[in-house]
């Protein structure tokens, strides 16, 4: 998949402890771990407000994308 988190670069420019931001967003620092690592299939809506709010940046911040051809064809789970 060709969407990539680059959580852990947003963590550097804010000084912050990846410990500290799963305390303040309300998950586990598993979780957290499991979502710097793009470990996951997906993300709540939430849970994403949750990160930009207390990191003060966009979802673009945080995620990446590059254009696969294959994303137009790739079937979504449960299809």
């Amino acid at each position: 998949m060709p969407v990539t988190m680059t959580l852990d670069v947003m963590l550097a420019r804010r000084k912050m402890k990846g410990k500290d931001l799963a305390e303040k967003i309300g998950i586990s620092e598993t979780q957290l771990s499991l979502l710097r690592s793009g470990k996951v299939k997906g993300m709540r809506f939430a849970t994403l407000g949750k990160l930009c709010a207390v990191l003060e940046c966009k979802p673009g911040d945080i995620m990446d994308y590059e254009l696969d051809p294959a994303d137009l064809t790739a079937k979504e789970d449960g299809d």
